[in-house]
């Protein structure tokens, strides 16, 4: 059961991580509006160590994808350990 709970946790995060991304992509978004900085707040702390180890290509960020991956690993491994 926890460990259903877990997984349904990174899958919730995971779609937390999304957003955080598409609204990137949004011109003229107000970074100081109080749910942007809640998204930011939330997705930093796992985005910025990926992205030290993850270098950029050109101007294209791609520690979110290995971030994604990694997240559906352990969402698959956890469900497996609920089984």
């Amino acid at each position: 059961m926890i460990f259903l709970l877990l997984a349904r946790v990174l899958q919730i995060y995971t779609f937390i991580l999304l957003i955080r991304i598409l609204i990137t992509w949004i011109p003229n978004l107000d970074p100081h509006h109080p749910i942007v900085q809640l998204l930011f707040q939330v997705t930093e702390p796992v985005l910025e160590p990926a992205r030290k180890l993850i270098p950029s290509i050109g101007m294209i960020d791609i520690s979110p994808i290995v971030v994604f991956i990694v997240l559906g690993i352990l969402q698959d491994l956890l469900v497996q350990l609920a089984r």
